[in-house]
């Protein structure tokens, strides 16, 4: 069982990386049970990522992360104290939300078994903005008795895209139980189109006493590619307008007049800003080195708080990207270069990072010009004329034949799967 009323904050243990298992489903992949989730798994710990986001709304993805950490090697290699498990509750279908007592209840216990764990770290009460403020109260509440009194739970948050409903939340949570929420996690609301996140929602939810606002979905939900908008299973669902994918048509352009791809600089202008810009609400947690087998500490790279991202990948190719970008973006932070060394890594690797940091920098601000009107452009959500289908307490099974939307997902573009002996620079 673990640990009742955690003595220490979120901030001071979350991992600064997250791995998104939202794409562990029908939307982004055909058949999700034909991925290769566990060898995955595997390589995210030889990389050192200690935590893994999840929820019974991604279709089989509860199900398939837990077979994925109930390994011989994850248990080997990863003790269940060592990794955060992170999953949310409320949401059942695109149309469907039931942020009842009773079906918190079911849904936690059900969320217990699939991940084979005796307790989840964190839980987020799952798009928050398609219900009514009353509903998420009542669902806190429960999550809060849940964690008091059964242990199952260590911390507990919301998420959702609307920042004014994030907002308003925190701070009715604060005001009406005097116990503030521990975490935030907002997608597609800091990244090379939107930095909302950053200008407005940080001073609002630290002063609603928000510990930890993750960062998800640094490229919008797959918006912010070459070959734009993913269509999958479930068609054309992206709700971004024919305007935005214009104007991202036209950013894309621009990045490949510069012998860049748009997605390549959103993912690291999002990571690496939101280190810096995301801190006040970050966390202490040890980062993913990026190097195989090599543990690394929040010491190593200055010892302050760092703004937490959560990545989905769906494929080794995606996740060997993402770990390169990843490793270069720390080797800029305090100390750099010494941990550089003492690696055994090439000595000029931190002055490298800093040198692509203001590469990106230079192609995000051209982004921005050639997104032009759209920047800071948000959709709206729930879509107008929205109706939750649920019966507010009926407790109906949930199919689990039918595909799912995804906000929390920014899959890379497909391409061919590496070698399994190929090797790749880190950088």
């Amino acid at each position: 069982m673990g640990p009742r009323h955690p003595k220490v904050p979120l901030s001071s243990v979350l991992p600064p990386l997250v791995f998104g298992t939202a794409t562990f489903n029908y939307q982004y992949n055909k058949d999700p049970y034909e991925l290769d989730t566990k060898g995955l798994v595997q390589k995210a710990v030889e990389f050192g990522i200690r935590a893994f986001d999840t929820s019974p709304y991604y279709g089989p993805s509860e199900e398939i992360l837990g077979d994925a950490l109930d390994t011989d090697f994850v248990r080997r290699y990863l003790p269940r104290e060592e990794y955060f498990l992170i999953t949310k509750c409320g949401r059942i279908a695109s149309d469907e939300f039931d942020y009842s007592p009773e079906w918190v209840r079911q849904s936690i216990a059900r969320s217990l078994q699939r991940l084979k764990s005796s307790y989840l770290d964190l839980v987020y009460c799952h798009d928050v903005e398609f219900v009514s403020e009353e509903e998420v109260l009542e669902a806190i509440i429960e999550l809060r008795r849940i964690r008091d009194e059964e242990g199952s739970i260590r911390y507990i948050g919301i998420s959702g895209y609307p920042l004014p409903v994030l907002c308003s939340l925190a701070h009715r949570v604060l005001k009406e139980t005097g116990e503030p929420l521990d975490a935030v996690m907002s997608y597609s609301n800091f990244t090379v189109q939107n930095t909302l996140l950053a200008t407005q929602g940080v001073k609002e939810l630290k002063a609603a006493g928000v510990d930890v606002v993750p960062n998800a979905s640094p490229l919008s939900m797959g918006l912010l590619r070459r070959e734009g908008v993913p269509v999958g299973s479930m068609g054309n669902w992206h709700p971004s307008s024919n305007g935005l994918r214009t104007a991202v048509k036209r950013a894309s352009d621009f990045c490949d007049r510069h012998d860049e791809k748009l997605e390549v600089v959103a993912i690291r202008f999002a990571l690496e800003q939101w280190l810096r810009l995301g801190a006040e609400v970050g966390s202490r947690g040890d980062p993913a080195s990026g190097v195989p087998w090599q543990r690394e500490s929040n010491e190593q790279v200055g010892g302050t708080r760092l703004g937490v991202s959560v990545m989905g990948v769906s494929k080794l190719s995606e996740l060997e990207k993402t770990m390169q970008v990843w490793r270069s973006i720390l080797d800029g932070l305090e100390n750099g270069e010494e941990t550089a060394r003492r690696a055994g890594r090439w000595k000029r690797d931190h002055e490298w990072s800093l040198n692509r940091q203001r590469a990106v920098q230079i192609l995000a601000d051209g982004i921005v010009e050639h997104l032009d009107e759209y920047v800071d452009y948000v959709w709206d959500s729930p879509p107008k004329g929205f109706v939750n289908k649920r019966a507010r307490k009926e407790l109906q099974p949930v199919a689990q034949d039918e595909p799912w939307l995804t906000p929390a997902a920014s899959p890379l573009p497909d391409e061919p799967p590496l070698p399994a002996d190929a090797t790749l620079p880190l950088r």
